[in-house]
This record gives structure tokens, sequence and C-alpha cells, in this order.
């Protein structure tokens, strides 16, 4: 079997939650199963941020700055292509946060057209760059009350993230797969409705939705790594200080071999008890400075994370060091489940706060 490269587009309007989308596909398409995951940040926010350019009077014109957009875009989709044709995995993901047909949501069609000539570029040429294309909706269509959960800096209204999430709907719908997230149902769902559009696009089989967890007697981890493949991953996870007792902040770094990822998480519940969690990946120096913001009065949960398979089930394995004869096992999918023999369940703990990590983060004991 060949290099398969696939090129998905995360797109839609403001608050969408495409940040904490790319950090679901980070640690679910993990090198240890053989992927490697290429991202492409968001232009027009790197070359605002970075470079202090954007369409801002005595700057430039919205026009000039699409082009500067673009220009940008396209070095960024070629860099990723050689990429990925460079690694030695064989399964590539590259994942774009937005792409050139966002652009023509802010810019009439003739002048859009016009921008993709200059750079040799018909629409149906450039639209054939990307193998498919999700639209996460904007949470200020269905989702208005989690709006500026994201970002506290958000300067649109509510009301132009309408629109702004229309005229991108509108730039991405010629292309043959392109796929609408809706708020339909809360934010988890809809992040897990985006992952089985993902897989199924990639022609790999999604995870089984739910999730049970069970305290259970330290197995042998080396039979679980001979018999099922089962691989550690390193995890560490240090909760913040937060000057909003309904906002939970925490970072979190994990580490397999060289490879290691930083995330940043905010957990708030709404004021219908709705659950809104967003998370983006950070680099290691942004962990560094999030360290000095660390809550004292809690330990960072350290812990062994082993990941794999057993009767078509997912499963994870959480060993901790300050417990050397227990351990949680994770199992995605059915609840009757069957275990492999070297696990002997203690009993279920599935919704048991004793057991959520930020217990474990005040007790340090299971």
């Amino acid at each position: 079997m060949g290099k398969r490269i696939t090129r998905i587009v995360l797109t839609g309007g403001p608050a969408a939650g495409k940040t904490t989308l790319i950090s679901r596909i980070l640690k679910e398409f993990k090198s240890e199963d053989g992927w490697k995951v290429i991202t492409i940040p968001e232009t027009a926010t790197e070359l605002i941020s970075g470079f202090g350019v954007g369409p801002f009077p005595n700057c430039m014109s919205m026009e000039d700055f699409q082009f500067f957009v673009t220009d940008d875009q396209l070095h960024k989709e070629k860099l990723a292509l050689r990429a990925a044709q460079a690694v030695p995995e064989d399964k590539v993901l590259i994942v774009y946060d937005r792409a050139v047909f966002d652009n023509k949501a802010y810019v009439d069609d003739a002048f859009f057209a016009q921008l993709l000539a200059s750079f040799g570029l018909t629409e149906e040429q450039a639209m054939a760059h990307y193998d498919a294309v999700l639209h996460l909706v904007s949470c200020a269509k269905g989702a208005e009350y989690a709006f500026n959960y994201g970002n506290a800096a958000r300067y649109e209204s509510v009301e132009d993230a309408r629109r702004m999430d229309d005229r991108t709907l509108r730039a991405w719908q010629a292309h043959h797969a392109r796929y609408v997230i809706d708020n339909s149902a809360d934010f988890e769902d809809k992040i897990n409705r985006a992952m089985t559009q993902i897989y199924r696009i990639l022609g790999e089989s999604a995870p089984e939705p739910g999730k049970r967890k069970y305290l259970v007697s330290m197995p042998d981890r080396g039979a679980l790594t001979k018999e099922y493949g089962a691989l550690p991953v390193e995890m560490m996870q240090t909760y913040l200080l937060s000057s909003d007792p309904d906002v939970e902040r925490r970072i979190r770094q994990q580490a397999r071999f060289d490879d290691q990822l930083f995330f940043y998480t905010t957990k708030r519940v709404g004021e219908d008890g709705t659950r809104w969690v967003t998370e983006r990946p950070i680099s290691e120096k942004e962990y560094v400075t999030y360290l000095m913001e660390a809550d004292l009065s809690l330990h960072s949960v350290r812990k062994l994370k082993y990941r794999f398979a057993y009767g078509g089930h997912r499963m994870e394995l959480d060993v901790y060091p300050f417990s050397k004869d227990k351990a949680i096992l994770f199992v995605f999918g059915s609840e009757d489940a069957a275990l492999p023999p070297e696990i002997e369940v203690i009993r279920d703990v599935t919704g048991d706060p004793a057991y959520k990590n930020r217990t474990l983060a005040e007790k340090q004991r299971l």
C-alpha cells in the first residue's frame, strides 16, 4: 500500500469549534497508529497578529489583504504537500484551518476570480486542492450563549458572525465533498459528529460512541503490550488558576518518544446546564508560560495511558504513579463489551466524581 495523503479543510463562521476539533484530530490520529497529521493554521490571524497587517484604516484595503492571505495560503499548501511526501508515515492527514475559498467570503465574486487568476488558477483548479471540506456552523446560529467562550477578545457581533457563516458556506458551495456540522445538539456532540465524518472521509471505522470507566486491579502491562499492542503515552495535566469559579482551566502535555503535544483547555457550564469544553493546541513555549499560572493547591496529574483494542472495541488503561495496585480502564462503545482476560474489574466508576481527574489532582489516590 502506497502513501495516502488526505487534505481536509475546516471552515465556518466565527466561534464554530475549529480549534477544538483540530485538538481532537491530533489526539485521535496518533503516530503510534501510523498517522502523521500536518496542520496549517489560520493564515489571516497569523498575518494580523504576527506581521501587523490587515484590512485596517491607514494599512490596506480588504482586497489587498486577501492577496496577502492567498499568497501565504498557497505557499503553505505547497510546503505541506512536500512534507507529506517526505515523512515516513504512509497515512498522512493535512488539516487546513480555513483555506483559499474562505477569502471569497470577504470580497465579491469578480474580484475573487481575478485574485485566483493572478496566481494562475481558476476556481475549479483551486477547489481541486482539497479532498473534503467540513463547515462547522458558528455557535452564533443555535448556540448563542457560548459565542464568546472560545475567544474572550472576539470582536464580531452575533449578527456579523451569522452573516459571515452564511457567506463562508456559499463560498465553498461548489466543492463536491462539503459537509455541514450544525449546532443541533451540544458542543461535545458537534465535535463527535465532525470526527465521525472525518473517519468516513478517510475510509476508516469511527470509534463507537459512549464510554464506560472501570477501576481495575493493576494488570500485567507487558502482557497487554505483547498480546494487544498496548502502547503507553506519557501525560501530565495541570490545573490553572481561574478568576471565574464557573470556568476550569487546564493544560496537558503528552509525549511518546520525541513526539510531544501540548494543549490548553477550558471547561464551563452554560446557564442551562450545558457543558462547554474548548481546547486548542499550544506551543511548548506557551505551555511553559501557562505553568506559571498553575493552581498550587492541586497536584499535576501524571499518568501512562495504554491504548489498545480488544473484541472490536477501543480501550485505554490509565496508570498513575501514586497507585501500584489499581488503574483506570476506559472502554468505548457497547456497555457489554468483553474485556481482556488480563483485566480484573473492581467496580464500574462511570460518572463517579471520586475518579475524575480533578479529584485525583486533590487526593492522589485511587
